[in-house]
């Protein structure tokens, strides 16, 4: 698997939160050679298996979301204009003049609508525009006939390379966590014999509902679940504390709600085959799947791995490819010792 081509793959795929059924096939598609079976739900999660033949052995589910942030179409206006919602959380600020891509019938392209500053008032230039002052404009005079109202919406950015080994994309929150996962489990392909059950669950909703995790995490009930998402990234305008240089490897998350004796596991896992990694700590809610999928049946004994982006929750997220590979190795190398038996 060529990890950057992967992803662009990956981030080419529009999956606005609620929408992610057409790119839920797409995405058991690939990892269809790595494991005994593959389907999708009706919640439109994908959901992998992998046994490992022995007789009552746990399993691990692993963890990552598929949906983006986005918009939905709440009206279609004369001149090709469409006022429009944001889906999971989207920053207002950054939203003028952007290229998106109407996902009607036919992918459309549209621009957020922005005011010339000659045009702008006095004291105008000042004030932050809102979402239900802003339009989409795409050119066409006959919008209404191919646009229907809750049609979704994406940003149109297509992936580009940067220098050091980095990938600027839209929604890399987190197909970065879904292509560790894939690379992990084409990684443990040639192991012959695992000690415990593998589960994959590429989830829907994340973004604004946790519904994917949530029925899905029930779907397997596992005795143990790893989430892999996407952490901040250190910038020179960000603050000094929670934040992860890109390059540094993986973040482990520690914390109340996650799993004492899975995440040292992990945690001796890389010590012991030399990946990079650091420790996030948290105080509470980690604001992905860990947290909603602890919670599940019985409970689920939950750990995080988080990947360094820069600007997350824009057009333009960033993210080193040697993060995303020590991701899939920790997973991979964790996998392969793993007995079921993890302990506090």
């Amino acid at each position: 698997m060529r990890l950057e081509e992967t992803l662009r793959t990956l981030c080419a795929m529009p999956a606005v939160s609620g929408f992610e059924m057409q790119a839920a096939q797409a995405v058991a598609a690939l990892f269809q050679p790595y494991c005994d079976t593959v389907e999708t739900d009706r919640s439109g999660n994908v959901l992998a298996y992998r046994k490992c033949g022995k007789k009552h052995a746990k399993t691990v589910l692993l963890d990552a979301h598929l949906d983006q942030i986005g918009f939905v179409v709440t009206e279609v206006l004369e001149g090709g204009f469409l006022r429009f919602a944001p889906v999971g959380g989207v920053d207002p600020r950054m939203l003028l003049a952007g290229e998106v891509t109407v996902l009607a019938d036919e992918p459309l392209y549209g621009v957020v609508a922005c005011m010339p500053p000659h045009l702008l008032k006095a004291g105008e230039q000042d004030k932050a525009v809102t979402v239900d002052q802003m339009l989409i404009d795409t050119g066409l005079t006959d919008a209404k006939d191919r646009i229907r109202i809750g049609t979704p919406i994406a940003f149109a950015q297509k992936p580009v390379r940067l220098l050091g080994g980095q990938l600027c994309s839209k929604c890399l929150d987190d197909r970065a966590g879904v292509a560790a996962i894939l690379l992990a489990v084409e990684k443990l392909k040639k192991v012959k014999k695992l000690g415990c059950n593998i589960a994959v669950l590429i989830s829907t909703q994340e973004e604004v509902t946790g519904l994917g995790a949530q029925t899905g995490a029930f779907a397997v009930q596992p005795e143990y679940a790893i989430a892999v998402d996407v952490t901040h990234g250190k910038t020179p305008d960000g603050p000094a504390d929670g934040v992860f240089e890109l390059g540094s490897g993986v973040a482990v998350g520690m914390g109340p709600n996650l799993h004492r004796g899975l995440t040292k596991r992990l945690i001796k896992a890389a010590k012991a085959n030399d990946i990079g990694y650091s420790l996030e700590v948290m105080e509470g809610n980690t604001g992905t799947n860990a947290w909603t999928m602890q919670t599940v049946a019985c409970g689920i004994a939950t750990a995080l791995l988080s990947i360094p982006e820069k600007y997350m929750h824009t057009p333009v997220e960033v993210v080193k490819l040697s993060d995303v590979e020590a991701a899939a190795d920790l997973i991979a190398a964790f996998l392969r010792e793993f007995d079921g038996e993890a302990e506090e």
